[in-house]
């Protein structure tokens, strides 16, 4: 019960952190430069919080339903699948993400780019419901940590980006409120679909493991294809990381220091943060 009633607040902070992020920039003019800080932090906490935190929590719930039973050739099976649940992850992400590009034919950018941030925060949503039924609540909050530091400068950039292309007030107000409900509903839908009666049974933490491992697939893929490909590229302009169609290289103006610094301790936080926590 506890647990349920710490990840409704959480989700409820989810929603509401993600859309007050988001109507900064229809309300005032924030640095790009911060934006900037915050966005390199975010993206070190997704590739740590995925490889540090996601990954190992998401193997351990895999072996600790499998230990109940100790069969040598169900660890085997277990083996393979932690590399095939996050290759899916990964995989699912980047078809959404070609298949969203090509519906569009680059006309419709501003449905492009939300529809790719709400797969993704949709998945955001899957891990921290994952996350919630390991009944570690310091693994939880990590989880919910880094998708918040993400997600409210996905937020941010995402009607940055859509007042950028002139779409109307009204229709980035509803994308807005998509992207934000979109990580709390599966983080709920996740955890009374897998953590109902009979989650402590081999097949249910199995779930739980699997349905983490996907999502630490989906972290990476947004953090290295999508994120920081952008946020080295890009120079002074908001939007000079967008290639050119002249043929000519992208600006590799790469990390500032502070930049670089930031995304060091955001990737290093939270191993950091977790070491010593487990049971």
């Amino acid at each position: 019960m506890e647990e349920s009633w710490m990840l409704w607040l959480l989700s409820l902070v989810m929603l509401v952190g993600s859309y007050l992020a988001g109507y900064l920039p229809l309300v005032m003019n924030l640095s790009e430069d911060k934006l900037q800080l915050v966005s390199v932090l975010g993206a070190g906490l997704l590739v740590g919080t995925a490889l540090a935190v996601i990954i190992p929590e998401g193997v351990r719930a895999l072996f600790s339903g499998a230990n109940a039973g100790d069969s040598h050739d169900s660890h085997n099976d277990l083996h393979s699948l932690i590399g095939i649940s996050l290759v899916l992850g990964f995989v699912f992400m980047l078809l959404v993400d070609q298949c969203s590009a090509k519906r569009s034919g680059g006309k419709e950018r501003s449905v492009t780019a939300t529809l790719g941030l709400v797969v993704h925060a949709a998945a955001d949503g899957v891990a921290l419901g994952a996350a919630a039924t390991t009944s570690q609540a310091d693994v939880e909050v990590i989880v919910f940590l880094a998708i918040m530091l993400h997600k409210a400068p996905a937020a941010f950039g995402l009607v940055s980006f859509l007042l950028h292309e002139g779409v109307d007030k009204k229709r980035i107000g509803r994308h807005l409120l998509v992207f934000s409900l979109s990580a709390p509903c599966l983080a709920l839908i996740t955890y009374f679909g897998i953590g109902k009666e009979g989650k402590e049974t081999l097949s249910n933490v199995n779930a739980t493991g699997l349905a983490m491992l996907f999502s630490a697939g989906t972290f990476l893929y947004v953090a290295t294809v999508h994120v920081l490909p952008e946020l080295m590229a890009r120079g002074s302009s908001s939007y000079s990381h967008l290639p050119t169609t002249e043929g000519a290289p992208p600006p590799s103006s790469g990390l500032k220091f502070k930049e670089l610094v930031a995304l060091v301790i955001g990737s290093f936080l939270p191993a950091l943060i977790t070491t010593g926590h487990h049971h």
